[in-house]
């Protein structure tokens, strides 16, 4: 029998530590970012730990060695993770007169102080909103604009603060707005709004949610040191305890909610979380339902990191989702989605 390499026993080792890592933090999201922060940091690391596995995979399946068992384990029993980071199926879609469409869209204030050279950003945002058309339209980070001008739509909640120069969040719906309403966060310019929207017999609530910042620059890989590092693990770290507050203030809203439920917009936080879990609870995500690719929607370079959202309840089909990269107009891209409400199941 031919003895095993020292380079072989080595990686094999390297692989075990890693099958750990990836198991633990399987378990992350269900410990408390006020209680673990700094474990809470690295549910940022779960995707990466995926790929390693992967790789381990492969390698060891070419070499026809039994040690392809141990990562081909790991990623058996996160295969929920993997498909919170990466689709590997696009679902055709067939439309109907009843579905309806929802697009979210963290604007970051229509370029307002010009993060981008483009002058053109609210016209092409205008744009943009006007060819997917839309019925239902919640923008994040809203500030009133004159030349963005949305003809589509009858009904709109906007929710705006500050002097000068005010910022907020808007729905837009061509359907019927019943009610309003916003949770508050405490020490905090963040917020969630929510509209009750009537389609024809049926009512649904739309939440519109901005979760805190974690203010990290999608170039910050260009200027990165360790102080600095330790500064942004910090940030990241309270920012992440924020948001558990702020999800379980969501959570707790939903209570109180008699229609089927749409919870979108910029959640600042990874699929693998406690706040994602938090609120999302038994709701779908759409891009689990009828994403494709990895559904990155914030601009950062080398990581497709997806902290924009779509749940909707089970009584609520997901035909079509996708992000749209095709344009930078804002730090974040739209997500779209087709849905179509199904009929209630009738009791015996």
């Amino acid at each position: 029998m031919r003895e095993e390499s020292w380079i072989s026993k080595i990686a094999f080792f390297f692989n075990k530590v890693l099958a750990l890592l990836t198991i633990f933090a399987y378990l992350l999201p269900f410990l408390s970012p006020k209680l673990f922060p700094f474990l809470s940091v690295l549910t940022l690391s779960l995707p990466f730990f995926l790929f390693l596995n992967f790789i381990f995979f492969v390698v060891w399946v070419l070499q026809l060695k039994r040690k392809f068992l141990l990562s081909a384990f790991v990623l058996l029993i996160g295969i929920t993770f993997i498909n919170k980071f990466y689709k590997f199926s696009k679902v055709e879609v067939v439309e109907e007169s009843t579905d309806f469409t929802l697009m979210s869209f963290n604007v970051r204030l229509f370029n307002l102080y010009e993060w981008l050279p483009n002058k053109e950003v609210p016209e092409e945002i205008t744009e943009l909103i006007q060819g997917y058309n839309p019925d239902i339209l919640c923008l994040q980070e809203y500030s009133p604009n004159e030349e963005v001008r949305l003809r589509n739509f009858t009904h709109k909640y906007i929710k705006v603060e500050g002097g000068k120069n005010k910022y907020g969040q808007a729905i837009f719906s061509k359907f019927e707005i019943i009610n309003r309403g916003e949770i508050n966060f405490p020490n905090s310019s963040n917020n969630v709004i929510f509209a009750d929207i009537v389609k024809n017999i049926d009512t649904i609530r739309v939440y519109s949610m901005h979760l805190q910042s974690i203010k990290i620059s999608t170039d910050i890989h260009e200027k990165l040191n360790e102080s600095k590092s330790k500064f942004i693990f910090k940030r990241i770290s309270s920012a992440f305890k924020e948001q558990q507050l702020q999800s379980e203030l969501i959570q707790q809203h939903y209570k109180d909610c008699k229609y089927p439920k749409i919870v979108c917009g910029d959640m600042n936080n990874s699929a693998f979380s406690y706040v994602y879990r938090n609120i999302k609870v038994d709701m779908n995500d759409a891009f689990e339902q009828a994403g494709n690719g990895f559904g990155a929607s914030y601009n950062f370079k080398f990581y497709p990191a997806r902290i924009d959202y779509i749940f909707v309840e089970n009584i609520i089909l997901v035909k079509e989702f996708k992000t749209d990269d095709s344009v930078q107009l804002s730090d974040h891209f739209p997500v779209f989605t087709r849905l179509n409400m199904q009929p209630k199941a009738k009791s015996n």
